[in-house]
C-alpha cells in the first residue's frame, strides 16, 4: 500500500455468437472462461511481488469451484480459485504485458484465456471510444459486446480525484418497459482496513439521461439507509459512491443495496440498479493455536517417524486464500540434546514426529518445543505455542524370577486352593506397564488343572488349583511358568521362566457308587426279606486298602434294609406303589458307603425302585351319602375309584348285598366306571343302608355301604321337610354343648390359677435389695455342720405308722404300665416315635416324678422324733436383747420389740 497506490481495472470483453431467433434464456451451459480475453488496467509501470492482480472466472458446468490453472509466464501464478498473483517484479516497459492462462475441463479438454496487462496511460485514450462502442445501438450486428469498466480506487496518483469504476444504468431498447437480460452489472471490490482518507470514493453511477435531463442519484438498503446506516453515501448530483469508514471482512464480507436515478420534475429516469460491494480480504489476522501449551508423551524407544502429537492453528482471514494458508515449523528445542533435530513437524498439518534416535528418559525426561504457525504460506503473520513432551519409559528390561525353582504341596480334590506364590523383579519404571508382570503356565499342565494370577502389587504370581487333583492318578506335577510385561518388549529380550514342582498330598476319599444313581424295577408286593439289589461302591484310595461298608441314609417309608458288609439291599417291610412316598411309581432311597479310616469318609448313591403295580386295592365308592325321593325317583350316579393302575381297575362290576337287593337296583354305566343306583320300589321316608359289592377287572372285590336318605317327595329335586328340621336342630345342639364345655374348661383354668397364686412366696418385710447398711455375715456357728451326722430316717417312720396316708413319690406297683413304641430304624420316623412315646409317658402312673406333699407332722406314740417343745425359750431368767441394736438396720424392728429402751425405764 503506501502513498503510491496500485489500481487494477479488469475489463471483461465477451463476444457471443448466437442466432437471431435464439434468446439468452434458451442458451445452454457451455464449459469455458467467462470471457474471451481478460484485460487489466494498472496505474503503475511495474507490478510488485506478491501483488494480487485480479481473478479469472471459469466454469465446467458442474458444481466445482476450484480448477487447476497454469500460467505460461513465470512472473504470474494463478490459484485454484482463479486469483492471479504476481510472483516476481514485472516492469511494463512498453506499457503492456501479455500472457495466457490454461485450464482443463472435467472431460480433460484444455482451454486457454489471453490476458493483457495495460498501463493506465496507454489505455485511457481509448476509454471513450470503447464506451460508445459498448453502449451504442447494435441493431445491425448479429452479436453483442459487453464491456464493464472497473477503475480501481487503490493506489491512484491523485488523492483528490481518484479513478473509480463507473457504473451505467442498463440501457433499455424500449424505454423503461424492458431491460436487456444480458446486461451484467459488475461488483465493486473494496479492500478491508483501507486507511482512507474518508469519505473514500469507491465508485460512480451514471444515467444516459443525464445529457438531456437533470438527474439526482441515491442509494437504499443495508449500509445505506438500513443497518449499518450511513456506511455508504452517494452524492445526489454526481452519483459518486463514498465509503465513510474502514470495512472489516471478518464482520461482513459483502454489501448489497439499490441505486436510484430520478429525473428532475419527471420521476424515475432509470429502473433501480443493484450494487454489490465485495470486501477484499487483507492479511489482518495472525494464526492462533487452539491451545497455548500442548502436552504429550513419547516413548524413549520410539522409532523414527513415530507420530508424537499434532498441533492445530486457525486464521480468521478468508478461507482458501493465501492470507489464511498456514505453515508450521519448530523454532526452538530445549534441551538441544543429544541433537537439535530430535523432532520434526509437518508444515502442512502440524503433526510432530520423531526425527532421530537418542531419546533417553533417564538423561532427558522432558523436551520443550516452540512451534510457530505463519500465514501467507509461511511468509506472513505468525503465532506461537509451546509443546511439552514427556519421555516415557520403554520396556527394555525383562522381568526375572527371584527363584529359579519352587516346591509346594497341596491336598488332592481341593479346588481353587493356593499352591505357591512366585515373585519377580524388573529394572523398568515401577508400576508402569513396562514394569507390571504377567504370568503364564507354558508347560506341564495339559489338563488345565492349575491357574496363575498376578497379585495386586504386579510383581507376584499365585498358582492355584483350577480343578481337584487326584493323588491316585498323579502324585507330582512339574510346571514351567513364564513371565512377561503388560506391554511388549521394546527390543528383543529373553523371556524368564521358573520351575514349580507340586506334590499332591493323599487324603481319605469317600467311596464312589457305580452308578451314582441306580434304577431298578420290582413288584410292589415283593415279600419281606426278599433281595432287591446289590448296590456297591468302590474306594478310590487304592493304596490304603480300606474296607467299604454300607448303611441306609434316607429311606422315607422304612421299606429297605442293607447289609453293611455286602451292600445287598432287602425288603424290610412290604412296599406299596400307592403310598405317598412314591412319586411317578418310583421310590427313592439314599444309600451310604463309608470306609474304615480313622476319620471315615462317606459317599452316597441314589437307589430308585420302579414299583410294578399289582392288584392289591379293591375298588371303592366315593359317595357315601345320597338323598332320593320315594316317588318318581331319579337315578343316582356313584363314582368308583381304584388306587391300582389302569391294568387293575376299570371296567368295574357291581352287585347288591343283603336286604338291599329287595329295595334297590344297581348297574354299571356305559363306561363301566360309575354305578347307577335306583329304587326298586317305593319306600317310606327314612334312612336306609345300601350294601354294594364292587369288583375290578381282575375280580378283586370289596363291599361298600352307602347311607341313603329317602324323602317323601317326587322327581329329581329332593325335598325332605321333616329331616331338614332335624338337621337344622343338630348343629344348634352341638354348638350349645361346645359352649358349655368351653365354660367348664375356663372355670378349671381359673381354679388352677388361683391355686398356684396361693403357693406364691410372699414378699418379705425387709427387701433383699435394701442397701442401707453394710453386709453382715452370720454363717459362723461354731464347729460347722460337716462334722455332724444326722439320721434322717426318723422323718419317714411316721408314715409307716399311718398306712392311710398315700405317698406319690413311691412307684405304685398295683397299676399297669403302658406299652412304649420301640425306636424305629428309619430316621424320618423319629418325630412320630417321640410324639407317641410322649403321650404314653403322660398317661403312665409309674413314671417319675411323683409329686405330692410329704407328711412329717406325726409326733404321737412310738415316734423317734424329739418333741418340738424342746425348742422352748430358756426359763433361766430374762434374756438380754440389747445386742440386737448392734446387728444393723435389718434387726432394728426386733431390737425395738424385745430390747426395750428408754420407754421401759419410765
Amino acid at each position: 500500500m503506501g502513498t503510491a497506490r496500485f489500481a487494477v481495472l479488469a475489463i471483461l470483453t465477451v463476444v457471443f455468437q448466437a442466432s437471431g431467433s435464439v434468446t439468452a434464456e434458451e442458451q445452454t451451459c457451455v464449459p469455458g472462461f467467462e470471457s474471451h480475453i481478460l484485460i487489466f488496467k494498472v496505474a503503475r509501470k511495474h507490478l510488485n511481488q506478491h501483488q494480487r492482480l485480479g481473478k479469472v472466472g471459469f466454469t465446467d458446468c458442474t458444481d466445482r469451484t476450484r480448477f487447476p490453472f497454469r500460467s505460461d509466464d513465470g512472473h504470474f501464478r494463478v490459484l485454484t480459485d482463479g486469483t492471479i498473483k504476481v510472483q516476481r517484479l514485472v516492469p511494463l516497459h512498453r506499457g503492456h504485458h501479455n500472457f495466457s492462462i490454461d485450464t482443463w475441463t472435467s472431460q480433460g479438454h484444455k482451454m486457454t484465456l489471453p490476458v493483457k496487462v495495460v498501463h493506465d496511460g496507454n489505455y485511457h485514450e481509448n476509454h471513450h471510444q470503447n464506451d460508445e462502442h459498448l453502449h451504442g445501438d447494435h441493431e445491425h450486428h448479429n452479436h453483442q459486446h459487453h464491456l464493464t469498466e472497473v477503475d480501481s480506487a487503490i493506489n491512484t496518483e491523485s488523492a483528490t480525484d481518484p479513478q473509480v469504476p463507473i457504473l451505467l444504468f442498463p440501457k433499455s431498447s424500449e424505454g423503461l418497459r424492458r431491460r436487456k437480460r444480458d446486461w451484467v452489472i459488475p461488483d465493486i471490490n473494496v479492500a478491508e482496513n483501507d486507511r482512507g482518507p474518508y469519505p473514500l470514493k469507491v465508485s460512480q453511477i451514471r444515467s444516459n439521461e443525464d445529457k438531456v435531463k437533470k438527474i439526482y442519484y441515491s442509494i437504499t438498503g443495508p449500509g445505506a439507509d438500513l443497518d449499518p446506516v450511513g456506511l455508504f453515501t452517494m452524492d445526489r448530483d454526481t452519483g459518486n459512491l463514498y465509503l465513510t469508514q474502514p470495512l472489516d471482512r471478518e464482520a461482513q464480507f459483502k454489501y448489497t443495496f439499490q441505486a436510484h436515478a430520478v429525473a428532475d420534475g419527471s420521476g424515475n429516469a432509470e429502473e433501480p440498479m443493484e450494487i454489490i460491494v465485495n470486501v477484499i480480504d487483507q492479511n489482518d489476522n495472525k494464526p492462533v493455536f487452539t491451545q497455548g501449551t500442548y502436552l504429550g508423551e513419547v516413548a524413549e524407544a520410539s522409532p523414527i517417524n513415530f507420530e508424537v502429537i499434532k498441533v492445530v492453528a486457525t486464521d480468521q482471514d478468508q478461507p482458501n486464500n493465501a492470507n489464511s494458508d498456514i505453515r508450521y515449523r519448530i523454532v526452538k528445542q530445549e534441551p538441544a540434546l543429544p541433537s537439535d533435530f530430535l523432532f520434526l513437524i509437518n508444515p502442512f498439518n502440524g503433526v510432530i514426529r520423531v526425527n532421530a534416535g537418542g531419546l533417553d528418559r533417564e538423561k532427558y525426561p522432558k523436551y520443550s518445543l516452540t512451534v510457530q504457525a505463519a500465514d501467507m504460506e509461511g511468509e506472513g503473520l505468525t503465532g506461537e505455542a509451546k509443546v511439552i513432551l514427556t519421555v516415557t519409559d520403554s520396556n527394555d528390561n525383562a522381568p526375572a524370577f527371584t527363584q529359579s525353582s519352587y516346591v509346594a504341596t497341596v491336598a488332592e480334590n481341593k479346588v481353587d486352593a493356593q499352591v505357591v506364590k512366585i515373585s519377580v523383579t524388573d529394572g523398568d519404571e515401577p508400576h508402569s506397564p513396562a514394569w507390571n508382570a504377567k504370568f503364564k503356565i507354558v508347560d506341564g499342565d495339559p489338563g488345565g488343572l492349575f491357574s496363575v494370577k498376578t497379585g495386586s502389587n504386579k510383581h507376584e504370581g499365585f498358582i492355584s488349583t483350577a480343578e481337584g487333583l487326584d493323588f491316585e492318578k498323579s502324585s507330582k506335577h512339574t510346571l514351567l511358568v513364564a513371565v512377561e510385561n503388560e506391554v511388549p518388549f521394546a527390543t528383543p529380550l529373553p523371556t524368564a521362566t521358573a520351575t514349580v514342582v507340586v506334590n499332591v498330598l493323599d487324603v481319605n476319599e469317600a467311596p464312589v457308587f457305580d452308578p451314582v444313581e441306580k434304577l431298578i424295577s420290582k413288584r410292589e408286593d415283593l415279600a419281606v426279606d426278599s433281595d432287591v439289589v446289590q448296590y456297591t461302591a468302590s474306594d478310590p484310595d487304592t493304596a490304603r486298602n480300606q474296607k467299604v461298608k454300607y448303611r441306609i441314609i434316607r429311606d422315607p417309608a422304612g421299606w429297605l434294609n442293607v447289609d453293611k458288609e455286602t451292600g445287598l439291599i432287602k425288603v424290610k417291610s412290604v412296599m406299596d406303589r400307592e403310598s405317598s412316598f412314591v412319586k411317578d411309581n418310583k421310590y427313592t432311597a439314599l444309600i451310604g458307603a463309608y470306609d474304615n479310616d480313622n476319620v471315615p469318609a462317606t459317599g452316597t448313591g441314589t437307589l430308585m425302585i420302579q414299583l410294578e403295580d399289582v392288584n392289591d386295592n379293591a375298588p371303592t365308592i366315593e359317595e357315601r351319602m345320597i338323598r332320593v325321593c320315594n316317588k318318581e325317583w331319579a337315578p343316582q350316579l356313584l363314582s368308583v375309584t381304584d388306587k391300582d393302575g389302569p391294568g387293575f381297575a376299570a371296567p368295574y362290576s357291581v352287585s347288591l348285598q343283603g336286604m338291599s337287593k329287595n329295595n334297590w337296583t344297581a348297574r354299571m354305566n356305559d363306561s363301566k366306571t360309575g354305578i347307577i343306583l335306583n329304587l326298586a320300589t317305593e319306600l317310606a321316608s327314612g334312612e336306609y343302608t345300601v350294601v354294594l359289592r364292587v369288583s375290578d377287572n381282575q375280580g378283586l372285590e370289596q363291599d361298600s355301604t352307602v347311607q341313603a336318605t329317602v324323602c317323601d317327595c317326587s322327581g329329581e329335586m329332593v325335598h325332605c321337610q321333616g329331616r331338614e328340621a332335624g338337621v337344622t336342630k343338630l348343629p344348634v345342639m352341638l354348638g350349645i354343648l361346645g359352649g358349655i364345655l368351653l365354660l367348664l374348661m375356663l372355670v378349671l383354668l381359673l381354679l388352677l390359677f388361683a391355686r398356684r397364686r396361693r403357693g406364691e412366696k410372699k414378699e418379705p418385710l425387709l427387701q433383699d435389695d435394701d442397701i442401707r447398711d453394710n453386709i453382715y455375715y452370720y454363717d459362723e456357728e461354731g464347729g460347722g455342720e460337716d462334722d455332724q451326722d444326722y439320721d434322717l430316717s426318723v422323718l419317714h417312720r411316721g408314715l409307716d405308722n399311718r398306712p392311710e396316708v398315700f405317698r406319690n413319690d413311691v412307684v405304685p406297683n398295683f397299676m399297669p404300665a403302658p406299652q412304649y413304641r420301640p425306636r424305629p430304624a428309619n430316621p424320618e420316623e423319629i418325630g412320630n416315635f417321640i410324639d407317641d412315646n410322649l403321650k404314653a409317658a403322660d398317661s403312665d402312673p409309674t413314671a417319675p416324678p411323683y409329686d405330692s406333699l410329704l407328711v412329717f407332722d406325726y409326733e404321737g406314740g412310738g415316734s423317734d422324733a424329739g418333741s418340738l417343745s424342746s425348742l422352748n425359750s430358756s426359763s433361766s431368767g430374762d434374756q438380754d436383747y440389747d445386742c440386737l441394736n448392734e446387728w444393723g438396720p435389718r434387726f432394728k424392728k426386733l431390737a425395738d420389740m424385745y430390747g426395750g429402751g428408754e420407754e421401759d425405764m419410765l
